[in-house]
């Protein structure tokens, strides 16, 4: 009787330990860190960054994984569906997040109940550019080129309804400005558009439109913000040229499938935040001009919420719609 009794309590206490011992067994193999953009746009370029802290981190490989189009519901969606065991992770946006729900009569997600919001990451400043076979050289040049002759400039996207559409036309709205839309699909193609003179003007993360500035592929006119980018000490603030234009959130979250088990939630908000501490890292963000943001998966959902409030409006007043 005692012996079974032993063995009824051995039991027991391996039921209870076992759960314990598989969460702390995560991760046994490569995680995929979807990204909704082609490679070069502003979240690839994080992603990547991300993908080799974590993988030291994790002790597994972190691979990055490209799906871009339909301004990130491709990605959203093909994440969604994925087991919620924490390999395979979604690098979101303010767009996916914030603007999608507004922009589409039908999206495939609710970015609230479809996943489980695991930690912030950064912040992206944007910079407004031309292209150098605009002529354009100033804030001055495009608005006189614009006002002499509407809808003639054109302006590179990352898609319609992307954080670079909305904000142009925020911009264009503001100022007065009638330009032309031509969209992409991703931020990369749109700011090679801009490289070749294909297009006249876009609004960039300045992670992706720095190198091409410094180059002198492209030109900057101005940045977003409340500060001046340190790398662009000469390029004025939009706010600076025009107070009525507000700054836009271009924040990075990492997100997985909806009911991920709180250990392994956990195990990546930790691992993402030894990536935004490292100095070497917050380093060669900062030269990117992006700002680490810390706290936790629930303050930025929250703040998704909000952001929905405020772009919402602008987007419904717009009537904008995805071609």
């Amino acid at each position: 009787m005692r012996s079974m009794l032993r063995v009824l309590i051995a039991f027991a206490m391996l039921a209870l330990v076992l759960p314990v011992a598989v969460a702390q067994e995560y991760p046994t193999h490569t995680i995929k860190l979807v990204v909704p953009q082609g490679p070069g746009s502003g979240a690839d370029l994080v992603a990547r960054l991300m993908a080799d802290k974590m993988s030291a981190e994790l002790h597994q490989p972190v691979v990055v994984d490209n799906r871009p189009g339909a301004n990130g519901i491709i990605a959203s969606q093909m994440v969604m569906k994925e087991p919620p065991d924490g390999y395979t992770l979604l690098l979101t946006s303010v767009s996916l997040v914030s603007f999608n729900q507004f922009l589409y009569k039908n999206v495939p997600y609710n970015p609230v109940k479809d996943f489980t919001y695991i930690a912030p990451v950064a912040e992206a400043g944007f910079v407004l550019i031309a292209s150098n076979a605009s002529g354009i050289k100033s804030w001055a040049d495009l608005v006189k080129r614009a006002k002499a002759n509407p809808e003639t400039l054109t302006y590179a996207s990352g898609g319609t309804g992307n954080s670079t559409h909305l904000y142009m036309e925020m911009i264009a709205r503001r100022s007065g400005l009638q330009l032309r839309h031509i969209p992409y699909k991703g931020s990369g193609p749109a700011l090679t558009s801009v490289i070749a003179g294909e297009t006249d003007l876009m609004t960039s993360t300045i992670a992706a439109a720095l190198p091409q500035i410094l180059a002198g592929k492209v030109v900057a006119l101005a940045v977003s913000g409340d500060t001046r980018a340190p790398q662009l000490p000469n390029v004025p603030l939009l706010n600076e040229l025009n107070p009525n234009i507000p700054a836009l959130p271009g924040w990075y979250a990492l997100v997985g499938p909806a009911k991920m088990d709180p250990r392994t939630v956990q195990k990546l908000a930790s691992a993402v935040d030894k990536f935004l501490t490292d100095p070497v890292i917050r380093q060669k963000l900062t030269d990117q001009f992006l700002a680490p943001i810390p706290g936790t998966g629930v303050a930025i959902e929250k703040r998704g919420e909000n952001e929905a409030k405020i772009w919402g409006g602008f987007i419904r007043e717009l009537k904008i719609e995805p071609e």
